[in-house]
């Protein structure tokens, strides 16, 4: 027990190590110093504002890790995501900027839009390869590029707030139909928060989206079905489980908390859609859910650290060094967690086998022994 617990936290840290220190090569060969890099990084981060920002990122981040997890707790690989997200926060934020409701009902209305908007996105591929054999993973790429598509004409029609001739967004969405900060809150614990710096409480949706999916995976029918698709497709279909509704289920749950990811941008920080809204948060879920393995704590650790790489690499600039470095960090720590994790598991595999095989051997020999007169 002892000595699974040292290698579960070991691996991590191995990971990291390896990846820091690649990184430092590329600091080194045009010149830089990695302790001047790496400490102006750290600094930035433990700074008030810098782990306020840590918090809110890493928030998005898992809810859309957790988006992606559960498809590849089924072994399916929605790469789609992006394109579910975006597609959700566009009807969403038109919803939420054309409608004058009161705020609390406001607030729940944009949300269910952009999770119903996200889950029907991410069903179109489900539904696909359920009924024509499609690949999932072509799919969701098809549905990302159509989702561009779709995004651009409705920007340009529709749901553009052509009371602003400069740039292509939704109508803003009203004050009191945004999510409030955390800020109180931090203040009545004793912290000074600067006047610039926010905590979104977007926080507080991705831990019950953490609970959730934890629940939902290891203490139900439901996520036991997902586990024994994903682990042995034809065991489960032999036990009971309809795949094809299976399919259909879990990629409309992996869209609607897609959907539920963007939310973050929308109601705690632009609070439109438009040419300036983030475009790469799909991508990044999918990396925290290879380095988080998964599992609702692993995902929470790789949002954090992946949160704080980027907030790190901003405080570059201050001592002369490109941010760049930040993604050659985070892009060495994806690759790395992705083949030493690979590595452990063969190795786990292999010695499970091993362990199969020396019983089965010492089975034989006392029936022999029995056997014998």
């Amino acid at each position: 027990m002892i000595r699974r617990s040292l290698s579960t936290v070991a691996t991590p840290l191995v990971v990291f190590g390896i990846s820091v220190a690649l990184s430092s090569v590329a600091l080194l060969i045009p010149g830089y110093n990695p302790i001047t890099a790496f400490s102006a990084m750290v600094e930035n981060v433990l700074s008030v504002s810098g782990m306020v920002t840590v918090l809110n990122f890493s928030a998005r981040y898992y809810v859309m890790g957790v988006a992606v997890a559960i498809g590849f707790k089924m072994n399916l690989f929605n790469i789609g995501t992006n394109g579910q997200y975006q597609v959700a926060a566009l009807f969403a934020g038109a919803a939420g900027g054309s409608l004058s409701l009161a705020g609390p009902i406001n607030i729940a209305i944009v949300i269910v839009v952009a999770m119903v908007c996200g889950a029907l996105w991410a069903v179109i591929p489900g539904i696909l390869s359920v009924s024509r054999n499609v690949n999932i993973v072509v799919g969701t790429i098809m549905m990302n590029g159509i989702a561009a598509g779709l995004i651009g004409y409705f920007l340009r029609t529709w749901f553009r707030d052509f009371d602003d001739n400069l740039t292509a967004h939704t109508k803003t969405i009203p004050p009191d139909s945004r999510l409030p900060t955390l800020n109180p809150v931090l203040e009545l614990l004793g912290l000074e928060i600067p006047k610039s710096t926010n905590l979104h409480s977007f926080v507080l949706i991705s831990i019950f989206v953490g609970v959730f999916f934890y629940f939902v995976i290891f203490r139900t029918r439901f996520g036991f079905d997902i586990l024994a698709s994903g682990r042995n497709a034809a065991a489960a279909r032999a036990s009971g489980v309809d795949a094809g509704r299976m399919i259909v289920i879990t990629m409309a749950i992996s869209g609607a908390l897609a959907g539920l990811a963007g939310m973050s941008v929308l109601l705690n920080q632009a609070f439109e859609y438009g040419d300036r809204f983030p475009l790469q948060l799909g991508f990044t879920g999918i990396s925290v859910a290879l380095l988080g393995r998964n599992s609702p704590s692993g995902i929470a650790l790789a949002a954090i650290v992946l949160a704080s790489i980027e907030q790190g690499s901003r405080g570059l600039a201050v001592v002369g060094i490109p941010q760049e470095i930040g993604q050659i960090l985070q892009g060495t720590l994806l690759v790395v967690a992705v083949v030493t994790y690979e590595v452990a598991s063969r190795r786990a595999r292999t010695k499970a086998i091993q362990m199969a095989s020396n019983a089965s051997v010492g089975q034989e020999a006392i029936w022999l022994r029995l056997k014998l007169p």
